[in-house]
């Protein structure tokens, strides 16, 4: 089960829109750190991403503190990432 979500997004990413929404209609809760907002969290979302430079980026942190990151709309890994 998921302690914690976080999704990296931008104000263009339609993608990021549709992460939102599944996670909404699984109803679970998460935080959305913007880049174009937060610039200096760029670097961050680099490295939780293995140096993807496209945005969603969605780190799923579960109840033992391992963390899953899901980059781009990709619910073949965000489902299970998320269960």
């Amino acid at each position: 089960m998921a302690k914690d979500i976080t999704i990296f997004t931008t104000n263009t990413c339609s993608y990021c829109g549709m992460v939102k929404r599944f996670l909404d209609m699984k109803g679970l809760k998460y935080d959305v750190v913007n880049l174009d907002e937060h610039p200096e969290r760029n670097q961050e979302a680099y490295e939780l991403s293995n140096g993807a430079l496209t945005v969603p980026i969605t780190v799923i942190t579960k109840e033992d503190d391992t963390k899953n990151v899901v980059v781009g709309y990709n619910i073949g890994q965000l489902a299970p990432a998320v269960a």
